[in-house]
C-alpha cells in the first residue's frame, strides 16, 4: 500500500498551456485539471508557432496553477512535490514550464521532479484504470507515433513508430490541404463522417514490409494528389469532394494503424503477460473510428482495450502530475539543474526514429 502523494503538475510542451492536482495511494484521484489552449492564436497561420505558444506559456501558466490549486482545495503546504514537463517539445514551451517550476520549488521546499511528457500519456491508463504492467501502449499523437511495452513508471520498450510524419500531423496537414480549421484532427474526423469511404481509396503504407513501423507522409501526399486531380477536373471542390477525401484518408489511416496494432500485439504476447492489455493515449485516440478499430482489434485478441476520458488523450498536466507520482516512488527527483529538452525518447536503447515532426525528429 502508497503513502498518498498530492502533486501539482505543469504542462507546457506544446500549444496547451495546463496544471494540476493529482492525489494519488490506494488509487489515484484528479483534484484539478486546467488547460488553456491556443486554438485562437495559431488559425491565422494554419499550424502552431513556437513562438506565439512560448509568450502564451509565459502569460498564462502562473494563472493556471493558481486556478488548478485553488479547484483542488490545496495550498502548497499540502503538496508532497511539483511535476514538471521538461521535454520533449517545443523548446520555448518547455523552458517556460520548467522555469516556473523551479521557482515554485525554491520558494516552498518542495521536491521538483523532471517528467517525459511522453511517459505521462504512456502512464495515463495508470492514472484512470490502476492498470498493470506489463501493457502495450499505442502513444499517437500530433508529435509522436509509436508502441511501446510498459514494463514500469521508467521502462519502455519501443517495438514500432513512424519514420516521418506522426498521424496527428498529418490530419493537421490535409485539414489546411482542405481548408478546413485548426487542430486538424476533429474537422476531418467531423467532414469524414459524412463522405463516401470507397471513392477515394489512399495507399496503406508499409503494410508491404514486415514490422511495426509507420509512414504518413505518402498518404498525405496521396490526399494532394487526388485533391489536384478533382480541382483539374471540375474547376474546384464541392463539399461532399472535401468530405469523400477527408473519408478516404482516416479509412487508411485506421487501416493502417489496425493491422500494425495487431502486429505489435504479436510481439507483445510472445512474452505471455499475466493479463493482456493494449492502451491508446495522445490526441488522436479521441478519433472514434480509430478507437472502434483498434477495440475490435483487441477483442477479437481476448485483449483487454484502455482509452482515456476523452479530455485526458490531448495534453494536459494532470498526467504529468501522476508521472511525477510515478518517478517520486521510486526515488528520483530533480534538483535545480533540471535542463529542458526539444528531445527525450523514453526507449534510450532503441535506435533514433527516421524523420521529424512538431515536436521533432521521432523520440
Amino acid at each position: 500500500m502508497h503513502k498518498s502523494l498530492t502533486f501539482l503538475g505543469i504542462e507546457s510542451s506544446c500549444d496547451d498551456t495546463a496544471a494540476a492536482v493529482v492525489r494519488s495511494g490506494t488509487g489515484a484521484e484528479i483534484l484539478s485539471s486546467v488547460v488553456e489552449g491556443q486554438v485562437n492564436l495559431h488559425a491565422a497561420f494554419g499550424g502552431v508557432v513556437p513562438e506565439i505558444a512560448a509568450r502564451a506559456h509565459v502569460e498564462r501558466l502562473d494563472f493556471c496553477v493558481e486556478r488548478a490549486m485553488a479547484e483542488a482545495g490545496v495550498t502548497f503546504a499540502d503538496l508532497d512535490g511539483i511535476a514538471v514537463t521538461a521535454g520533449p517539445g517545443l523548446i520555448g514551451g518547455v523552458l517556460s514550464g520548467v522555469m516556473l517550476a523551479k521557482g515554485l520549488s525554491a520558494g516552498t521546499g518542495l521536491p521538483l521532479v523532471g517528467v517525459n511528457h511522453l511517459a505521462g500519456h504512456a502512464l495515463t491508463p495508470r492514472l484512470t484504470d490502476g492498470l498493470g504492467f506489463p501493457y502495450l501502449m499505442l502513444l499517437v499523437s500530433g508529435g509522436h507515433c509509436q508502441f511501446l511495452i510498459v514494463d514500469g513508471p521508467e521502462e519502455f520498450r519501443r517495438i514500432g513508430g513512424t519514420i516521418d510524419d506522426a498521424p496527428g500531423e498529418a490530419f493537421d496537414k490535409i485539414a489546411k490541404l482542405l481548408g478546413l480549421p485548426q487542430p486538424g484532427g476533429p474537422a476531418v474526423e467531423a467532414e469524414a463522417a459524412r463522405g463516401n469511404t470507397a471513392r477515394f481509396v489512399m495507399p496503406r503504407p508499409l503494410l508491404d514490409r514486415p514490422g511495426c513501423d509507420m509512414s504518413f507522409s505518402g498518404l498525405k501526399t496521396a490526399v494532394l494528389r487526388a485533391r489536384d486531380g478533382v480541382i483539374a477536373q471540375r474547376g474546384g471542390l464541392t463539399v461532399a469532394d472535401r468530405q469523400d477525401l477527408c473519408a478516404g484518408f482516416q479509412t487508411a489511416m485506421a487501416a493502417v494503424l489496425q493491422e500494425k496494432t495487431r502486429r505489435a500485439l504479436d510481439v507483445y504476447l510472445e512474452s505471455d503477460p499475466p493479463v493482456p492489455a493494449f492502451a491508446i493515449a495522445g490526441g488522436v485516440a479521441a478519433n472514434q473510428p480509430i478507437r472502434a478499430a483498434l477495440e475490435t482489434l483487441c477483442h477479437a485478441r481476448a485483449v483487454r482495450f484502455l482509452a482515456p476520458p476523452l479530455r485526458l488523450c490531448t495534453d494536459n498536466a494532470a498526467m504529468i502530475a501522476f508521472a511525477g507520482i510515478e518517478r517520486f516512488r521510486l526515488g528520483h527527483h530533480d534538483d535545480f539543474t533540471l535542463s529542458a529538452r526539444p528531445r527525450w525518447p523514453l526507449d534510450q536503447t532503441a535506435p533514433a526514429m527516421i524523420g521529424s515532426g512538431k515536436k521533432g525528429a521521432k523520440a
